[in-house]
């Protein structure tokens, strides 16, 4: 499996761990998602160059989720990737 970001058609941004991401749909595993990002993240790339930073709200991991109308993949650093892996849950 490896890291990647989903944005949705809907707007929602998810970060998790995809073995095919080639269809409309796509199951994420130990998937997060992000509620909110601050300017310097630069827009939802930089959630996959840099990853979530100081000022960004990312939600509770589930083991898994079937996202819907997808509208990209993006592949995910491995500086992001520990970035995402070491954020703590907004709880507000």
């Amino acid at each position: 499996m490896r890291p990647v970001i989903i944005t949705t058609e809907y707007r929602g941004v998810f970060f998790g761990y995809a073995d095919d991401t080639s269809g409309d749909s796509v199951i994420l595993k130990n998937a997060r998602n992000c509620i909110f990002w601050s300017a310097k993240t630069g827009g939802f790339m930089g959630l996959a160059s840099k990853g979530p930073g100081a000022g960004s709200r990312i939600g509770e991991r589930v083991d898994q989720i079937e996202l819907r109308k997808v509208t990209a993949v993006l592949e995910v650093s491995e500086a992001a990737t520990a970035a995402w892996e070491g954020e703590p849950a907004y709880v507000g």
